[in-house]
């Protein structure tokens, strides 16, 4: 039996061939043939764009299940845990990026999190179906020439501009809230989701997370709860909840390893946490889901 300690966090040069001259950003055909040495389900530290023209299968981000039907879209952010089940005759292409790739010379450092499809406010970014050929054509043509500039090691700036592209068109597309997310509260929230995402492990509480934010507790519970019905603890438990499901499925860690590893101070507070908020006890959930 093989020994899963981790859920595995891949950097962008795991994904780049060898005669590639920048770990910041990759653009690529996606096929059968694609095929690193990596292990699902993963989380990365950058951003990926996939979008595919055929095939079929699922596409799981983070405890959502997504079916495959192309023409469409997907979108992860950094941290999100992913894996993917896909038919022999899948293609199309895929994007991946750092946001320093991205954000390099923007004086808006907030640009990429005003995107309707990172860092998501309801923790829930569904594929975009592209209903009209024209849309399909067009994104595919946008993909295809990133791809061909890559390959030619074209200038960093176009590359960029073609990716910029790429994002605002789909976020016209993308459906709920259209365009960008500009409005203060929106962006208020999507920060602290990105804060989550990037601090869970250390267990913080909410006036840290305010802290860092630079506003009071009850404004950032306030804006959270008007946006997404959840408050801010009940936003930074589920995250905890959904970790813990994960590392009870995904690895042969012990229970009292998962509360080490999510800073929680024992393990009978642990599990006490995990009964609270799911019905079950850690070693439930875990032998219930692996039947």
């Amino acid at each position: 039996m093989i020994e899963k300690q981790h859920i595995p966090v891949y950097s962008l040069h795991n994904f780049s061939a060898p005669e590639r001259k920048s770990q910041q950003f990759q653009a690529e055909v996606f096929d059968a043939n694609r095929h690193f040495q990596v292990k699902y389900p993963h989380r990365h530290d950058f951003f990926e764009v996939l979008y595919l023209s055929r095939g079929s299968g699922f596409h799981v981000i983070d405890d959502n299940k997504y079916s495959i039907e192309p023409p469409c879209v997907f979108f992860l952010s950094p941290g999100q845990a992913h894996m993917l089940e896909l038919s022999h005759d899948v293609a199309g292409y895929i994007y991946l990026f750092t946001s320093e790739f991205y954000l390099l010379n923007r004086s808006n450092r907030n640009r990429l999190i005003e995107f309707p499809f990172f860092f998501t406010v309801q923790q829930n970014n569904p594929p975009l179906l592209l209903g009209k050929h024209d849309d399909e054509v067009f994104l595919k043509s946008l993909f295809n020439k990133a791809v061909e500039e890559t390959n030619r090691h074209a200038s960093h700036e176009l590359l960029r501009s073609l990716l910029d592209v790429i994002l605002n068109y789909c976020a016209l597309l993308y459906p709920g809230d259209q365009g960008l997310l500009t409005g203060k509260c929106h962006l208020l929230v999507k920060k602290f989701y990105q804060l989550v995402e990037e601090n869970f492990m250390k267990n913080l509480a909410v006036n840290e997370y305010a802290s860092q934010l630079a506003v009071t507790p009850n404004h950032l519970t306030q804006t959270i709860k008007q946006l997404t019905g959840k408050t801010s603890v009940e936003f930074i438990k589920a995250k905890q909840v959904l970790e813990i499901k994960r590392l009870l499925v995904h690895t042969n860690l012990g229970i009292t390893e998962i509360a080490t590893l999510l800073n929680f101070p024992d393990q009978s507070y642990f599990t006490k946490f995990f009964k609270k908020e799911t019905g079950k006890t850690p070693l439930v959930y875990r032998k219930e889901t692996m039947k």
